[in-house]
């Protein structure tokens, strides 16, 4: 469960995130606030792991929260803005994305999943996350699905999947030409695969990375990808960077 403030001097501004973050079971919102000052003593009393914050605030700017804050109390964060431009000092406070005004939902959600993929390595940086770490090395990943058809169930060995896609609250596996609906989210999914084997390309998307034969980089900063097979999937711009590196490490060559 990740802990979540809302910090925005516009009530209406908070109101929309509040409302989009209740949609989601693993996010828990442990404070909200409408100005810096509140924002700066609160966040060090809650201790929130992911904050959404405003950038232009009167007094105290988010910026100004953030840099404020001390290191081992600053949480990640994700800016709200009404401009595509900001001080790059933005980046060097924990902030892992920004969102622009008005919010679009599929940017929230990406937004959030950055969020999530961060969460686990910024626990490990601590040291009440040793534990963590030590189970993360000793992790069993996923080898077979369970997918069950009326009175049948059928077992999916994982190294057959070339790929998963979101199907509402379900994921779907793809087989060669054949598809099977397993009952379990793509977020829980992704987190029981070895990411040395899978790599989440979109919030909606998880591939074998082996399988990838072709990258192919768009105008907005997406990607479109081919895999063997011809199948085209896009890359959001959220997870091109993370596949870009897992595809170098796998492939042992640059990849620009």
């Amino acid at each position: 469960m990740m802990r979540i403030a809302v910090i925005d001097d516009e009530p209406l501004a908070r109101s929309g995130i509040l409302a989009r973050l209740a949609a989601f079971r693993d996010v828990e919102v442990v404070a909200e606030f409408g100005d810096g000052p509140s924002a700066l003593s609160g966040i060090t009393e809650t201790r929130p792991e992911l904050v959404f914050i405003d950038i232009e605030m009167p007094g105290m700017s988010g910026l100004d929260v953030l840099a404020a804050l001390p290191q081992d109390k600053s949480p990640m964060a994700i800016l709200l803005t009404a401009y595509d431009s900001f001080a790059l000092r933005a980046f060097e406070l924990n902030v892992i994305d920004y969102l622009l005004k008005p919010i679009d939902d599929d940017r929230f959600h990406e937004a959030l999943d950055r969020a999530r993929l961060a969460l686990p390595y910024r626990l490990l940086q601590t040291n009440a996350a040793k534990d963590a770490a030590a189970a993360i090395e000793t992790q069993e990943y996923l080898a077979t699905f369970t997918v069950r058809i009326g009175s049948r169930v059928l077992f999916v060995p994982v190294a057959d999947v070339e790929w998963i896609s979101a199907d509402g609250d379900y994921a779907t596996l793809h087989v060669g030409t054949k598809q099977y609906v397993v009952r379990e989210p793509l977020q829980r999914i992704a987190q029981r695969l070895d990411p040395a084997q899978f790599v989440r390309v979109h919030r909606s998307t998880i591939v074998r990375i082996e399988l990838v034969s072709e990258l192919r980089s768009l105008a907005n900063r997406d990607a479109l990808l081919r895999l063997r097979d011809g199948t085209p999937l896009r890359a959001s711009r959220t997870y091109v960077d993370d596949m870009r590196q897992v595809l170098q490490q796998v492939r042992g060559c640059a990849i620009t």
